[in-house]
C-alpha cells in the first residue's frame, strides 16, 4: 500500500490571529479553533491546515503529512527510511515519521486503529 497524496500541512506561527486571517483571505475557512492559539482551516476537498502558535523564541516550522488509508496494511519500501513507526497521536490519528534522501522528515498520517 502507498500514500494517497497530501493529507495536511502543519504550520507553526508566532501570531495565530494574523496567520488565520491570512489563510482566510486566501479562501480557507476556519473549521475549528481550540482557543489556545491553534486551529484547523480548510479550503474545499484539498489538504487541511493545522496552525499552532509557538513562542517568539522558537523558529516556526512546517510539516507536510501524507495520507495513508490504513496504517496496519502499510509496508514501507526499503527505499523509505522509517524514523518512527506508526503511533497513536493525541489528536486522533496514527502517525509515522520517515526521512527522505536529503534528510527532510515527512509525516505519514492514517486514521485511528479499528477496534
Amino acid at each position: 500500500m502507498t500514500t494517497e497524496g497530501i493529507e495536511a500541512v502543519f504550520l507553526e506561527t508566532h501570531n495565530w490571529g494574523k496567520t488565520a486571517r491570512f489563510f482566510q483571505a486566501l479562501g480557507y475557512e476556519l473549521e475549528t479553533s481550540a482557543g489556545d492559539g491553534s486551529g484547523v482551516l480548510r479550503n474545499g476537498e484539498g489538504a487541511y491546515l493545522v496552525v499552532v502558535e509557538v513562542p517568539e523564541s522558537r523558529e516556526p516550522g512546517m510539516q507536510i503529512a501524507l495520507k495513508v488509508p490504513d496504517a496496519d496494511a502499510f509496508r514501507a519500501d526499503p527505499a523509505v527510511d522509517v524514523v518512527t513507526p506508526f503511533e497513536d497521536t493525541h489528536y486522533g490519528t496514527r502517525e509515522m515519521t520517515v526521512r527522505d534522501p536529503d534528510g527532510r522528515l515527512w509525516s505519514l498520517q492514517a486514521p485511528p486503529a479499528k477496534s
